[in-house]
């Protein structure tokens, strides 16, 4: 858990469901900066962010809907991005936010592209982690064969040796008490008492067809990116953003900064020095 104080909040759906974020409260003349996590992620996977930057920025962490905190939806097939998009919208209405600096981890990426097309003049700087307009197939089958399994685990030990078994070609170098510190983020005490991913297994039912990843050619979608500060973090073992696509999204969007971060694949956590400090170059650029 994150030292950092914060309130809980919540707002809701246009299909009723309660959607609950974190607010790290900061500096009331600069625009908040808004969270949104990866597809099995909640709102504690921006802890490091907040822990770096809150007090001097406003840092409003979302768990979408059927993720941490948030109801798990009624339907499984309102689990797809254009769905988040608007419940994030909404989020944004709700705290009456007219402009924020939106950071998405893969999914979350996805969710801010959709903004970018649906409400421009909201984004006043995007950073998109480890995810991109075209995602590679290897990198989806791998999640296709974890996403809603439901495994869980007696002790938070067995669930750190049980995510490194999923998860360890992408962070080579964590030791035991790296992967306890993102089991933690990543899971739950059950009602059981089991250890468990803190997400609705149902969230794999979508994810299975191409509407459930991205649901358009997301090329023009992100090019509505361009005209404000945009970073692109990528692992440098990312099996979900290739070197060329990140090339690509470079080309098209002037101005866009690279960071790759070494000896990492998919998703960098953004404590990593070299995403902080890209992190801070962008938030300095805003305005």
């Amino acid at each position: 858990m994150g030292e950092i104080a914060y309130n809980l909040g919540e707002w809701t759906s246009a299909d009723g469901l309660t959607l609950r974020f974190r607010d790290y409260p900061g500096r009331a003349d600069r625009p908040p900066v808004l969270c949104i996590p990866g597809l099995t992620r909640n709102c504690r996977d921006f802890e490091p962010i907040a822990d770096a930057i809150a007090g001097e920025w406003r840092v409003i962490c979302a768990d979408l809907r059927g993720r941490g905190q948030s109801d798990y939806a009624r339907d499984s097939a309102s689990y797809q991005p254009l769905q988040y998009a608007a419940d994030i919208l909404g989020l944004l209405d709700h705290l009456a936010i007219e402009r924020t600096v939106a950071v998405g981890t893969s999914l979350g990426g996805i969710v801010i592209m959709l903004l970018a097309i649906q409400a421009p003049e909201r984004l006043a700087g995007v950073v998109l982690n480890d995810v991109g307009p075209e995602i590679d197939e290897a990198g989806l089958a791998r999640i296709r064969g974890y996403v809603g399994q439901g495994r869980s685990f007696p002790t938070w030990m067995h669930a750190a040796r049980g995510l490194r078994e999923q998860a360890g070609p992408a962070y080579p170098d964590y030791a035991i008490g790296d992967w306890l510190r993102l089991a933690k983020r990543l899971m739950a005490v059950g009602p059981g008492g089991r250890i468990a991913f803190d997400y609705d297994m149902k969230i794999a039912e979508p994810f299975q067809t191409a509407e459930g990843t991205a649901p358009v050619d997301m090329w023009p979608v992100f090019r509505a990116l361009a005209g404000r500060p945009v970073l692109a973090i990528r692992g440098e073992l990312s099996d979900i953003l290739s070197a060329a696509t990140l090339a690509r999204m470079a080309a098209e969007v002037p101005g866009l900064e690279v960071c790759t971060v070494g000896r990492t694949g998919h998703a960098p956590t953004l404590e990593e020095p070299e995403s902080q400090a890209a992190i801070g170059r962008l938030l300095a650029s805003v305005s």
